[in-house]
């Protein structure tokens, strides 16, 4: 009787480890050595995100690990807080209509039937929903191992209160744009209403301004406003040039101000 109950039991368990196997596979992410550049490859990951939406608070986090663990790669991480959250009850503080008009403007480049929140956009190409973790690594993975086409190189000088920015490039395609963007590394903020009411939000590469200079030759030199407080612990220049018609990236680089 005792063999016999042993055998049930050994028999019930061995059923659900695989049911469990089965149903719930373990997924086993990317480690950050995964992330190679054989092809000097890049990845522009932005992230359309708010401070209202507690969906967002995930995604967030999933973009500081991704920036932590692509560390010396060529991955560019951009949040941009939209504001068509604000009149939910709180209003995001790094939130700018700007921002939602981009995200708009994917919409039409991807052939988007709604805007969303959390979403990423990788090089402008793909975009996924902010909770889907593997999609994020696989997507920075295959970018990151393209072939490079094209070199972008920045370099940034302060005069007054602007900043005068000489870009060079070795390759642009018909009507393609220079964006730039400048961006808080970290902050935080605690939230007293809305959805994230009393939750502490973490926050990195908070993009704070952005700007678009249709691109007319391979070097040129623009201009746009420096923040209020410069430090190059607190801000960082992301640039890249962007097909105005399709919202492809084909190079992208960064400095620190």
């Amino acid at each position: 009787m005792n063999k016999n109950i042993l055998i049930t039991v050994a028999t019930t368990l061995a059923l659900l480890f695989f049911v469990d196997c089965f149903m719930f596979p373990q997924i086993k992410f990317p480690d950050k050595t995964k992330f190679k550049n054989k092809n000097e490859g890049f990845a522009v990951v932005e992230l359309f995100t708010s401070e209202g939406c507690s969906s967002c608070p995930p995604a967030d986090e999933l973009l500081a690990n991704i920036q932590n663990e692509t560390k010396g790669k060529n991955v560019y991480v951009l949040a941009f807080h939209v504001d068509y959250w604000n009149r939910l009850g709180w209003k995001d503080r790094f939130s700018k209509e700007e921002f939602t008009d981009r995200q708009r403007q994917y919409q039409k480049w991807l052939g988007l039937n709604v805007m969303y929140t959390p979403q990423f956009v990788i090089n402008g190409t793909s975009e996924f929903a902010g909770d889907s973790k593997l999609t994020l690594y696989k997507q920075v993975s295959k970018a990151l191992n393209n072939i490079a086409e094209s070199n972008l190189h920045l370099d940034a000088k302060t005069t007054g209160n602007s900043l005068k920015v000489h870009y060079k490039t070795d390759r642009i395609s018909e009507n393609s744009s220079l964006f730039l963007a400048i961006v808080t590394k970290k902050a935080s903020t605690k939230v007293e209403r809305g959805e994230n009411t009393g939750v502490l939000l973490n926050h990195v590469q908070i993009v704070s301004s952005s700007y678009t200079f249709t691109l007319k030759g391979k070097e040129d030199v623009v201009e746009i406003l420096k923040p209020s407080s410069v430090n190059s612990k607190d801000y960082e220049l992301i640039g890249f040039v962007q097909n105005n018609e399709t919202g492809a990236i084909i190079s992208a680089t960064r400095i620190n101000l």
